[in-house]
Order: C-alpha cells, then structure tokens, then sequence
C-alpha cells in the first residue's frame, strides 16, 4: 500500500507525505498481458489477483517522450502534462535502471504533480526526486485495482523507498487433498496448486504438525503419500496405533471414510462444537448397546479434539475467524506483531520487523504493510488493527474484492477484541525489545571483527563455507550468510559436488569446485558490484579508515558481494581457496580467512589463516572468537543437513526413477501390480505388458534396464 507518497484528498489535492528506508533484493511482478509483456521487466508475472482484476492497463516508458537531459524533478514536471485524471500505478526509476518507489494513485495526474514542488518533503522523498532518471505508469479502472496492483509490486520489485516486509516467507496450512479417491491430511507451504481444501495460516510450521497429529487421533485421517497408499498390501503402524483408519487396504469403507473427511473438515471449517456434540451421542449410543470398544474409540477422539482446542493459547469468545494486528516503533526500528485466529482457536502469532523510515507515523507503515501482507495471503473475515490506518475502507473494498466474500477492518475501543489487540501489542513490544538488544550485540560483535581482521569497516556480508561428505559419499558444499541482522538464512545456498576428477574424499578439491563455481557465478552477475581492493590490512592491526559512502551506506541491503569470507579448515584449504579467487583473478579483492581447528580439535583454540600473517589465535574468552565460533557451527550444521537429506533420498530412491520416461503414474502402476521395485525387475517381458500404462516398447525399455549384460 501507498501510505507513505501524498494522497489525493477528496476536493483532489494531493495531502502531505513521507518517506522509506531502503529494502532488499526481491522478485519481480506486474502485469502479464501478452501485448504488454515487452514492456514489463524480466521475469514479472502477475499474483492471480492482479491477473484477474487488472485487465486494460497501459505501461509507458514516459522516458522516451521527453528530453534525455532532464532529471528529478524537472523530468517529473515534464511527464505530469501526459498523464491522466485516472487511478493508476507510478513506478520511478534511478540512474542504472534500479526501481527507487512505487506508488498508486486516484489521480496519476495530481499525484505526480505533488513531486514537482520545490519544498515541504522529508529529505528521503527529496532524495528519491533527485535520483530519479525515468518513470512508468499503469492505469487501472479503480482505485481499488489501482491498490492491489501496487502492493503486488512492492512486494515483487522491492523498492528501495517503501515500506517493505522483510520476512516474506510464506505460511503453512493444513491440506485435506481432494484429488484421491482417499483424502490425505497434509502440511502445505508454498502456492495452493493442489486441489483440496486449505485451512490456515499457521504461524509455524510446528504448530501445523503438533495439530495433524493430534487430528490424526481425532478424525483417523491417512497422511501417506498417494504412492505409499497405491502401493500397500497390509495395514501400516499408524493403523495399528489408532492414528489411520486403513483405507489403503479396505479396512474401512468408502463411505465410513468419506464420513472422517467430512468430520475434519467441519471441525477445521469452525464446527467444532457440532463435530464434539456429534461424537458424544455416539459414545453415548455405543455405551447403551454395550458395544465399550466403539465407545472407547470415540472417547479417544473426543480426547484428541480437546487436546487441539486446548493448545492453541488464547480461545477468545466470539472470534471465530480473525487476524489480530499491533504496532510498536522503538530506536529507530518497528515491530508488527500478528496473531492468527481460525475456528475460534489461536493458531499462533508471528512478528516483522519491516524496513520504514524511522520518521514514518505507525499509520503510515502499518497501511502499507497490510496492502503487501495479504498480497498472496487469504484474508480472514474480520482484522483487528489498533489503530486507523489511511485508505482502511479502500483496503476493505480490495480485501473484499480478492476474497470473494465480506472482510471487515476494524479498531476496537473495548471488550474483548480490544484486550486481543493489548495482547498482541504487548507481544509487539516484546519482540521489538528482543530485536533492540540482538541488534546491538551483532553490532558489537562486527565491530570487534572489522578490529580483529583489520577490515576497512564492519561487515556487511559474511559469507562462510563448509563441506560435508562420508567417505566420499554423497559429497555437498554450503554457504551460509550473516550480516547486520545475524543470519540471513534466504541467502544460504547448497552445492552438489559433481567434478568427476574429483577423487572421493578430497576436501580441498571439493572447496576449489564450491568456491569457483560461487564466484564465477558473482562475476557473472554482479561484475558491477565487484569490490576493487580486498577489505583487509594485517589481521590484528588498526583497522584502516573506511571508504567514503553515501548516506544509503548504512541502511542499504546487503551486497551481494561479501566483505569477508570465512573457511573452515586451515592452510590446506585456503590454499586449494587462494588458487581458486587467483585464477578468477579476484584474489586481491576477496578477504579471505581460513578457521582451523585448534590442538586436540578443541573449541576455543582456533588458529586463524591469512595470507598477511603466520596463523594465529584469539584469547580464549574474546567475544569475537565465540562469534566466529557460532558462524562455523552454523555452516556445519548447514552442511551436515543437507549432506543427511542427500544421503535420505539415496537411500529411498527407487530404481525405477531411473527409467526414462518412466513418471509418477506409470510407476504407481508398476509398483500397485508388482507390490515392490525388486518383483518389477524381475518380471518377464510378457508380465510387464500386461500393466495399464505400458506399452510394448516401455515393457523393453524397463526389462532391457534390469537386464543389461545379463
């Protein structure tokens, strides 16, 4: 949302404005309109909203119209005259073609023109004027397209001076599929493609799993893949501990199974008090037929569904279907507390902490963090916020619009839904006071290794490698990133070693192909960004004074090359690194520092290698020690899992995914018939072409793959 460019007022006059903090990297997104596609930047696509409410819009590269020589203000001035009365999109452009703002407007043409005065704006806005090169408009039909459409693009393009979300991960939900003859119960996280029925968000994905089990125990609902399920002759465990009802292989009906389905989806639709009346006559009725299995049975899934209600915290009266919202602005940094409420339960709470200029009102950044939040994430029927908000009906009117039903937006003054809001202020303010003190410590602790290592300044970007492998096996490289904010977790990146010169076991040969191919990959893409000198003098030495930096410096995002790269191991492996940043030629722009495990691979007697200095170590209680102590356990953590998950799905894969053009269907098929991979590879050719699906010609491609050489 648009919260922080003027508004138009209602006699058409643009109202005051204010300004934002710089953002991260993000993805693209705009409108996806064959005829102009062209025009969009590379790779944007629209939400589904935005595909289906914004029909007729008309992108315009305003540059091409005026004089190349004008800039700022005087460009913005130049492109008012052709702009119309109408609601639109704007977006302003920098130097190097960086997106600096997008905004919506009722009137582009009054919008706009509110940039072209010479005072009254905060010195962010005033900047963004001044670095403006170019600009693009979208119209739409209202307003309301006009606001879903912007904070679509915020969200995608990340300007660098609106409010952005900065944890943009998204939800998980509980999944009833509905595309089985058997439902399955499921955790879902990312875009709702499979068809079924989603019931969320959750705050995390933990809560998501301590609810399935528990409603395993209630409704008996299978959790099996479709393949599992096709491919089971007997009951599994989960059978036998009272956790499924069996439908894999018939020990309960289609109808008695369908009758689970409904029951869970009612409960998880807000019918929990029908769904526990329901199994409580049934109880009942089981105890007067003296049939006490059964009513244990049901006496069990009563227990379960109060074991869910229980555990979801706060249950308030009356709130069946709700998200609750609260802000707190503190040292220069604000705090967005959000509580999730479904089926009259508490199904948790999540905090944010977005970037915004610290002189921003909390009006103005929680305005535009709802238009961004509820972007890709359904909105309930009622929001709690704690205070008015600009455009509130206007976000109504969208919400509505996107969900397909009524969505309220409201700020109680008393009772019970005010006492939520405390809540979750009071949960805000927490958060925010976590935030305020791991803020100051990471600061510290940056500063103690730009003094440490003799960097020009304290690191932005830290990026440290480890490898992870047995015996040679299942061999993986990793990279994880720590900045300002600690971990930066969206920017750890995996490497599956795959150099066949590359003898099993050799841990300097697998860090040169990690390092290679991260770095060639930087040159390729961010050639421009490359530091010109390494950030480094004699480790244990003055830090050198820092560059000169623009105002940005210090809230920019995080570059995209490091500062200062961190290796696990000692002379061996800055080696085998060194070779590597020399033949890329970069060797004098890379700070580079190998952490090598001390006498007796003891913690804490860490030796420390550079190409300054004979390796050295740090006093065994100096914080910056344990500082680099925690980033390479962190990087062997990393390592370690995802050398594990490796390793799982070898040892599951199944032979038959070996297969060409043998898919998920055929292989349900061959496995439902054969009942194992073993039985199909050694079925005769005239046994496989009896299985729905395969041809003759797939039978020999699947025979003549067992049976090659035999």
């Amino acid at each position: 949302m648009e919260a922080q460019a003027p508004s138009a007022a209602a006699d058409g006059e643009p109202d005051g404005f204010d300004g934002f903090d710089d953002a991260e990297e993000g993805d693209a997104e705009g409108d996806g309109d064959d005829e102009e596609a062209d025009a969009l930047p590379a790779g944007v696509r629209p939400s589904p909203a935005a595909a289906a409410l914004i029909e007729a819009i008309e992108w315009d590269d305003a540059r091409q119209a005026v004089s190349a020589d004008l800039v700022g203000a005087e460009l913005i001035a130049a492109l008012v005259k052709r702009l119309p009365n109408g609601p639109g999109v704007y977006r302003m452009f920098g130097q190097a073609g960086e997106i600096l703002y997008v905004g919506k407007a009722r009137s582009l043409k009054k919008r706009v023109a509110s940039y072209t005065r010479l005072g009254g704006h905060t010195q962010r806005i005033a900047r963004m004027i001044r670095e403006t090169r170019n600009m693009e408009f979208v119209t739409t039909r209202t307003e309301t397209e006009a606001l879903l459409l912007e904070a679509n693009l915020i969200k995608r393009l990340r300007p660098r001076f609106n409010v952005l979300m900065r944890d943009d991960k998204s939800f998980p939900y509980i999944l009833i599929s509905q595309d089985h003859a058997a439902p399955a119960i499921l955790k879902h996280r990312g875009a709702r493609s499979r068809k079924g029925r989603y019931f969320g968000p959750f705050a995390s994905a933990g809560a998501v799993g301590r609810t399935i089990n528990a409603l395993q125990r209630a409704f008996l609902l299978r959790t099996c893949s479709d393949s599992v399920y096709d491919s089971r002759t007997r009951p599994c465990l989960l059978y036998q501990i009272k956790r499924c009802a069996g439908p894999c292989t018939g020990e309960i009906d289609a109808a008695g199974y369908e009758e689970l389905v409904d029951e869970a989806t009612a409960f998880l639709s807000g019918r929990s008090s029908d769904v526990k009346t329901m199994l409580s006559h049934g109880m009942q009725a089981a105890s007067e037929a003296l049939d006490f299995e059964r009513a244990a049975v049901y006496r069990d899934r009563l227990a379960a569904l109060s074991h869910v209600q229980s555990h979801q915290g706060i249950n308030p009266e009356g709130i069946e279907e709700a998200d609750v919202f609260a802000i707190h602005q503190e040292g220069g940094i604000t705090s967005i507390q959000v509580f999730f409420f479904r089926t009259g339960q508490n199904w948790g709470n999540r905090a944010y902490f977005p970037k915004a200029d610290p002189s921003l009102e909390p009006e103005a950044v929680l305005a535009a963090f709802l238009g961004q939040f509820y972007d890709d994430t359904p909105a309930p029927r009622l929001i709690l916020l704690p205070l008015r908000v600009e455009d509130e009906a206007l976000l109504a009117e969208a919400l509505t619009l996107k969900a397909g039903r009524k969505v309220r937006i409201e700020v109680p003054a008393r009772g019970a839904k005010r006492d939520l809001v405390d809540h979750a202020a009071s949960n805000a303010r927490e958060a925010l006071g976590r935030r305020l003190a791991e803020t100051s410590t990471q600061a510290r602790l940056l500063d103690g290794l730009k003094e440490t290592f003799g960097l020009a300044r304290a690191p932005r970007r830290i990026e440290v490698y480890d490898n992870s492998h047995i015996m040679g096996t299942n061999a993986v490289g990793a990279m994880i990133v720590a900045g300002p904010e600690g971990f930066a977790k969206n920017q750890y990146r995996k490497f599956n070693i795959k150099g066949e010169d590359i003898t099993p076991g050799d841990d300097f040969g697998m860090m040169k192909e990690v390092i290679r191919r991260r770095f060639s990959r930087l040159i390729k893409e961010h050639a421009g960004d490359m530091p010109v000198t390494a950030d480094t003098a004699n480790p244990g030495e003055a830090a050198r004074p820092a560059d000169p930096v623009d105002e940005l410096a210090e809230d920019a995002p995080m570059p995209a090359w490091p500062d200062l790269v961190l290796i696990d191991g000692g002379k061996g492996q800055m080696s085998a690194v060194r070779a590597i940043l020399d033949e890329l030629g970069i060797a004098d722009r890379i700070t580079a520092i190998g952490v090598a495990k001390g006498v007796d691979r003891d913690a804490g007697r860490e030796r420390f290698v550079t190409g300054a200095r004979e390796p050295f170590s740090l006093p065994p209680r100096d914080p910056v020690l344990y500082f680099v102590q925690r980033l390479r356990d962190e990087a062997h953590r990393f390592a370690i899992g995802t050398h594990r998950a490796k390793r799982k799905k070898e040892l599951v894969k199944n032979p038959l995914d070996e297969i060409a053009g043998i898919g998920p269907s055929r292989k349900r098929a061959l496995l439902h018939h054969f009942g194992t991979a073993k039985a199909v590879s050694r079925a005769a050719l005239s046994d496989l072409t009896e299985v729905d699906g395969i041809s003759a010609a797939m039978a020999q491609s699947i025979y003549d793959h067992f049976h090659t050489g035999g």
